[in-house]
């Protein structure tokens, strides 16, 4: 595996699946296949649980890590070419890209949409352009339209739920008060579709997530007819895709509550976290021993691992 950008990177989702379980048993038992390597991360946008597990991760290989945040302690980089760079972009990333090279043997890299230009979005233009001009492997630790390192921690969580031979699966949209990317949304999706589940998407109308993306998975507007009989409920928000980046609503009927879970079969709660307590979830379901969401941050940690051990093999 040379690039890890999305689930389809992978060689085998299954077998990345078990070595994350296998790591997870024994977290130090490939402590030297990242010894005298150097992972490099790069952050254009905030983090915790990414940016911590995915230290620990290369750290569990015995890898030294180097983490800079574009934000506040990097020059600006310029990304198209031929361009007069006489504004507020100091560096290139033809330059940048190389450079990084040759101090990491693996980069990973943090850039959000922009939620303005849905084209320049779905270009994946940050990653796109460091993978043109680098010289290592790129680990994509969320990028405009895929988050797929937490897709593999929630499919490793998935794998130690009780459930049933086919559980019925739900994501479920939530309320917010930021216009939020579609990366979670759309990499939760790409990760079902490798299981055997009863999967379905609930969201209101205006905010069904890439077609292309979701194929023929069923996708309803009416949050209590998807939620009954659930065995697992994912909750995440995302802003409409047809109007790109936009919030059409505010309300909070979509918030999950304990009465909604009364709707599922004792149904574990998922979620990528950050969350806004009492906006996206109540207290009562967060808080309640059925929510997987601590479990799920644990999990980044071996997810990352595994990743990161297909890269440096």
């Amino acid at each position: 595996m040379k690039q890890f950008l999305t689930l389809d990177d992978l060689t085998s989702f299954d077998a990345q699946v078990k070595l994350a379980q296998k790591i997870k048993a024994d977290p130090y038992q490939f402590e030297t296949i990242g010894k005298r390597k150097t992972l490099g991360l790069l952050f254009f946008n905030p983090s915790l649980r990414t940016r911590l597990s995915t230290q620990k991760a290369g750290r569990l290989l015995g890898m030294d890590v180097m983490v800079m945040n574009f934000s506040n302690e990097a020059w600006a980089i310029e990304y198209e070419n031929e361009t007069i760079m006489e504004g507020l972009r100091s560096e290139h990333v033809k330059e940048a890209a190389q450079v990084v090279s040759q101090y990491c043997d693996v980069v990973g890299i943090r850039a959000f949409a922009t939620l303005t230009d849905k084209d320049k979005d779905e270009s994946e233009q940050v990653l796109q352009r460091f993978i043109e001009h680098a010289t290592v492997p790129i680990l994509n630790m969320e990028s405009a339209t895929a988050h797929p390192l937490q897709a593999l921690a929630d499919a490793l969580t998935l794998s130690e739920l009780s459930l049933p031979a086919k559980p019925k699966v739900v994501l479920t949209w939530a309320p917010h008060p930021k216009a939020l990317p579609h990366a979670v949304g759309n990499s939760f999706t790409r990760m079902m579709q490798h299981l055997d589940a009863d999967f379905i998407i609930a969201n209101p109308k205006g905010y069904d997530l890439d077609p292309r993306i979701t194929k023929n998975i069923p996708v309803i507007h009416n949050q209590d007819e998807a939620l009954k009989d659930a065995d697992v409920v994912y909750a995440k928000n995302w802003s409409s895709y047809e109007q790109y980046g936009q919030i059409l609503r505010t309300d909070n009927t979509w918030m999950l509550t304990p009465e909604k879970m009364k709707l599922t079969n004792n149904a574990a709660f998922m979620h990528c976290l950050p969350i806004r307590r009492n906006v996206v979830v109540s207290d009562g379901v967060l808080d309640h021993p059925t929510s997987k969401v601590i479990e799920q941050a644990n999990n980044r940690t071996y997810a990352a691992a595994a990743v990161l051990k297909n890269l440096l093999s």
